[in-house]
């Protein structure tokens, strides 16, 4: 990613797959200033120390923007030459149902801006269709609005990298 303007990349994981701390490397090594887009909210104890958990790994030297359902308008805003870091997908989708936004429209908005930006972007997000068939309507649509948005911001990014027990594997690399 070094020296390159406009880079995107995508790296999907499971739950505690190693994804984050993958992405949070690859952005630390890019030399640029580190900026890092939250969606997450802590809306209760346990969220409250992950988030806590992210910050501490991190350290300083990053500049946090929290963007739990404006996430294009905050990457919109990345000075040029930085690298920014989106974490995650999915709980930007579940916040966007929650708040009754046009999911794929969002997304598609995030799609067509990465086009645009003259910073690097690394995006984080959890693949969760590798499991079961979620038993409720809402967790299942959770499921494929989540699924879809990944294949959308797959197909926008220059490179796609799936983690799983902290191995990555490299799907997608355009040069």
């Amino acid at each position: 990613m070094t020296g390159m303007t406009g880079k995107s990349t995508l790296v999907l994981g499971g739950a505690r797959s190693g994804k984050s701390v993958y992405a949070e490397k690859l952005v630390e090594n890019s030399g640029k200033p580190l900026i890092y887009i939250a969606t997450g909210e802590a809306l209760d104890d346990e969220m409250h120390q992950r988030i806590a958990g992210h910050q501490a790994r991190r350290g300083e030297g990053w500049k946090t923007v929290e963007a739990p359902l404006h996430v294009c308008p905050a990457l919109s805003l990345a000075a040029p030459g930085s690298v920014v870091l989106v974490d995650c997908v999915t709980l930007w989708v579940s916040n966007l149902m929650a708040a009754d936004c046009d999911v794929e429209a969002e997304v598609r908005k995030l799609c067509q801006l990465l086009d645009s930006l003259t910073s690097d972007v690394v995006i984080v997000s959890n693949e969760v269709g590798l499991g079961i068939v979620p038993e409720n309507a809402l967790a299942r649509r959770f499921r494929d609005e989540a699924g879809r948005a990944n294949q959308m911001i797959a197909e926008a990014c220059d490179r796609v990298v799936f983690v799983a027990a902290g191995q990555a594997l490299m799907m997608k690399e355009e040069k």
